[in-house]
């Protein structure tokens, strides 16, 4: 009888406690940046908006910490390069735990933030102003601005971080160059590519760099060993952003002009493939397995998710009205589950 009892109390005790909840359940989910709304929004695996948490007026580029746990915003001021405006002064920070925005890092006198990269060693942001021309190196930790270069070119647009963290290459439009400068010396050189450079990308051990040149309907291929131009990938129309996919066997990136990404073989440096849109990409990022492709269309609202194996869209969803999409990062959302 004893133990009978001893059952039905433990029994009555787990019917009677209240759910409990695990706050690190996950799921993927997506970080849209909405440059015409001066905001950010997370949307679930089917497109489902979340949360929408205010940034700075036309925030511009955006990515994520090294442990996921935050990204960084930059907020660039004007709708685009050729816009005159003293521009924006703060990199927002958003906490992706907690769907809202966790501070702002002040940049003072640097002015229309754009370009952004990560140092995975030290957790530093690298970050491209155009007023003036320079790159700034932020510890997000404290928000200070712990090191700045001059580029020597005008309208410095897009930051890359060679691998070992020693080279910064930043593409400035204004002057249709790239700056390579030396994060410990501060030394730079500059690189004559095509027509409008922007979005670049750097082969795993340093010595490759791909640049994408807007205006030229090109991917100019730098030797970095050489600080010079080697070779060109042609491409459709309006190359502004690229990408090396894991294996370095294919360059992804977006046609601006044509409504499309483009991917062609590092090989033969040809185009072999492209996917159609509905709208003109602004954007390209990689999902962290680097099995996906990330776009968005400013113009329709979209956001495309892409299979870079099969070269299909596999998720598509729009935006609110007015929101501008532009880059998009898969993130892992952590969701409160009960414990039954």
């Amino acid at each position: 009888m004893f133990r009978k009892l001893v059952l039905v109390s433990l029994l009555t005790a787990v019917a009677c406690r209240p759910a409990e909840t695990r706050p690190n359940a996950a799921t993927t989910g997506y970080l849209v940046l909405q440059k015409l709304a001066g905001s950010v929004a997370f949307y679930s695996h089917d497109g489902d908006l979340l949360a929408t948490v205010p940034v700075g007026l036309y925030p511009h580029e955006m990515i994520m910490s090294a442990d996921g746990r935050y990204a960084y915003v930059t907020d660039y001021g004007a709708l685009g390069v050729e816009a005159e405006a003293e521009g924006g002064t703060t990199v927002s920070v958003i906490d992706v735990q907690a769907l809202a925005q966790a501070g702002e890092i002040v940049l003072g006198e640097f002015r229309r933030p754009h370009g952004i990269d990560l140092d995975h060693d030290t957790g530093h942001l690298l970050v491209t102003t155009e007023n003036p021309n320079r790159l700034i190196i932020i510890d997000p930790a404290t928000h200070a601005i712990v090191a700045d270069f001059t580029t020597q070119g005008r309208s410095s647009h897009m930051v890359t971080l060679s691998p070992d963290g020693k080279t910064a290459f930043v593409s400035n439009i204004g002057t249709q160059d790239v700056s390579v400068i030396d994060l410990e010396t501060g030394t730079v050189l500059l690189i004559p590519v095509g027509e409008r450079p922007e979005g670049s990308d750097i082969t795993e051990d340093g010595t490759t760099l791909y640049v994408a040149c807007r205006e030229s309907n090109n991917i100019t291929i730098i030797d970095v060993e050489q600080a010079s131009v080697v070779g060109e990938v042609p491409t459709g129309a309006g190359p502004n952003r690229v990408r090396l996919t894991p294996d370095e066997r294919f360059l992804i990136y977006s046609l601006v002009h044509d409504n499309q990404i483009g991917i062609a073989e590092v090989e033969t440096g040809r185009q072999i493939a492209t996917v159609d849109l509905d709208g003109s990409p602004a954007s390209l990022q990689m999902s962290p397995n680097g099995k996906r492709i990330l776009t968005a269309s400013q113009g329709s609202g979209d956001v495309y998710v892409i299979s870079i194996e099969s070269r299909e869209i596999i998720t598509r969803f729009k935006t609110v009205d007015g929101a501008g999409p532009d880059p998009v990062l898969e993130i892992t959302l952590h969701q409160p589950q009960e414990d039954l």
